[in-house]
């Protein structure tokens, strides 16, 4: 590991795809059905780990999928401010 490499993100790294997709798939399906400010929360929280991994991984992306992460993430803010309303 190089000195510049945080441990969790070599953990990230190291992580499977496929279960970290599956995960973040439940955790979505069960912040959007779930009513009122619980479900709200849920979808803030998740959209503020995004935002964490959006600001670390920003230098190494190409403009283009800034501009895809940042309209998803825009939603995702949107709809967990709508479910706390």
């Amino acid at each position: 590991m190089q000195r510049t490499q945080r441990p969790l993100l070599a953990r990230l790294a190291g992580a499977n795809p496929t279960s970290v997709f599956l995960l973040t798939l439940v955790v979505v399906l069960v912040a959007f059905f779930t009513p009122g400010v619980v479900g709200g929360l849920l979808t803030l929280a998740l959209a503020a780990v995004l935002i964490a991994l959006l600001a670390t991984t920003w230098a190494v992306q190409a403009p283009q999928t800034r501009l895809i992460r940042l309209v998803m993430l825009t939603l995702l803010v949107t709809v967990g401010l709508a479910k706390l309303l």
